[in-house]
């Protein structure tokens, strides 16, 4: 911003010059008044270069478009006294330019709105990660390279939302650093961007691994474990330090002005790689849900409804959907009218979903996991033992058995077949994944 300003600065003082040029008008100017009366001289206030100005008037510019908030189409004014001189304000004793109009405080408090929502979603999404995140690290019998997997994924939630919080307390709402636009906020704008493609890619990651069950054959895990290292963590840091590259060897002073915040025309660069995650995600959801049909497939069809194959793959794709991202989707079908009137509601689903997208996540694959609550039971029933009066001297010997089946898997049955393969292995890592066709 400070670049713009700079410029409008000298193409303002550039402008003075040329109606000065002659030596009698530019007594005339200095003077305050001319053949034709009074004037307000032209000036510079840092943002707008207002022009001379009849006394007992008022000037009018169009609302800058470099400065956040400010709606471009809205006018600022300013007013010119009787006696030739601007307006001074009473607190600043400083003449005064009214940019007041030019924020839409409707719309200010609506954005204000949604970013409640960002802001409430982000935070309780990461609590929520934060508590599947140690249960999965605390209970080591879950370990396993689908919860590998899961832990990943929720680092990368967990990191993007702090940073998320972190963007909208520190930088949204603080004008002075969208200013100062100090090596510090864009180092923030860089890292959120890394941490929300790392989260893309480890959707694909499970998504990737999920197909790898159903459809591949004798894939070793330990192989499979570096490429998937490789895939969730270091595409995105490649994509971003291109990212990164492209916008600060730009000319173009509002790629790196008021801590990147402005949209950039090298957004490409994120949203390619996105685009093609999600749509590979997809084509794994579809071939899982095609595998699910064909083998929970049994028997005719009985009465007009629906078939219980059809029933299962749309239990098993709504169960699938958080996990891979892919009502991601519908984001960029955005109005593009300001005054349409589906605009805020898209903004609010947009927000609401984006948001509590990692407690959706937690829920179902961690509270909701059968074999998470297996553990978390049996770590309860052992704690209460020992406030449990013995019915005599000898200590009772109690079998704890935990079934290799999930202990939701009757109840989300028939998706438990999806399940059956997701289940940790007790085997070696180095085993070879099962062929199903």
């Amino acid at each position: 911003m400070a670049l713009i300003v700079e410029e409008r600065a000298k193409q303002c003082a550039t402008e003075h010059l040329g109606i000065v040029k002659n030596s009698s008008e530019a007594a005339s100017v200095r003077a305050g008044d001319n053949e034709e009366g009074l004037f307000c001289p032209q000036v510079f206030d840092g943002w707008s270069c207002w022009a001379r100005t009849p006394a007992g008037s008022v000037a009018e510019l169009a609302c800058p478009d470099f400065i956040t908030g400010f709606d471009p189409s809205r006018i600022a004014h300013r007013v010119c006294n009787s006696n030739g001189s601007w307006f001074i304000h009473p607190d600043s004793g400083k003449p005064w330019s009214n940019y007041t109009t030019c924020i839409n405080l409707e719309d200010l408090e609506w954005r204000r709105q949604v970013t409640k929502i960002y802001e409430t979603g982000y935070a309780v999404s990461l609590a929520a990660i934060i508590a599947s995140l140690f249960i999965f690290i605390y209970f080591k019998s879950l370990r396993c390279t689908r919860i590998m997997l899961h832990i990943n994924l929720f680092v990368s939630f967990a990191t993007n939302n702090a940073l998320w919080i972190l963007w909208y307390r520190l930088v949204v709402e603080q004008p002075s650093v969208l200013s100062d636009n100090e090596v510090g906020c864009a180092l923030l704008h860089v890292s959120l961007h890394y941490f929300l493609l790392s989260n893309y890619f480890w959707m694909f990651c499970e998504g990737f691994y999920l197909h790898i069950l159903l459809v591949a054959t004798f894939t070793s895990e330990d192989k499979l474990k570096k490429w998937l290292y490789l895939c969730g963590w270091g595409l995105p840091a490649i994509v971003v330090v291109l990212y990164t590259i492209l916008r600060l060897t730009d000319h173009d002073p509002q790629e790196t002005s008021e801590c990147w915040i402005h949209e950039s025309k090298f957004n490409w660069v994120l949203v390619v790689p996105v685009c093609l995650s999600l749509a590979a995600s997809f084509t794994f959801l579809c071939n899982i849900v095609r595998v699910l049909i064909v083998k929970l497939r049994a028997g005719p069809h009985v009465g007009s409804g629906p078939s219980p194959s059809a029933l299962q793959a749309v239990r098993a794709t709504l169960l699938l959907l958080p996990l891979l991202g892919l009502h991601y989707l519908i984001t960029p079908f955005r109005p593009e009218s300001a005054s349409h009137p589906l605009l805020k509601t898209y903004e609010a689903l947009s927000a609401i979903f984006t948001s509590f997208q990692g407690l959706c996540v937690a829920f179902l694959f961690c509270f909701c996991n059968g074999e998470v609550i297996t553990q978390i039971k049996r770590k309860w029933n052992l704690h209460m033992s020992q406030f449990r009066p013995r019915a005599s001297s000898f200590t009772a010997a109690t079998t704890v058995t935990v079934s290799r089946f999930p202990a939701d898997f009757f109840l989300f049955y028939p998706i438990g077949e999806l399940l059956l393969l997701l289940n940790c292995p007790k085997q070696n890592s180095n085993r070879l994944l099962p062929t199903v066709h």
